[in-house]
């Protein structure tokens, strides 16, 4: 904890790096569950870009079956 008497003669560029850790600290649980859904967005989205990929859905490796779709 800082001590508020020193707070004043600190800069201000200190005082709003102090304040960025501060938040950082105590948000850092939603911010790691926003970063969790934004990564696994952004690694679904490119596997599923892949022309391979779509391949799966368009080509039956044995042939037409049984089942029209």
């Amino acid at each position: 904890m800082a001590r508020r008497g020193e707070n004043r003669n600190e800069s201000l560029l200190t005082r709003a790096i102090v304040a960025v850790f501060a938040f950082v600290r105590h948000a850092e649980f939603e911010i790691l569950f926003f970063l969790f859904f934004f990564i696994a967005y952004i690694l679904f989205k490119d596997i599923t870009s892949r022309p391979e990929y779509n391949q799966l859905f368009v080509k039956k490796p044995g042939g037409p079956e049984f089942w029209p779709f």
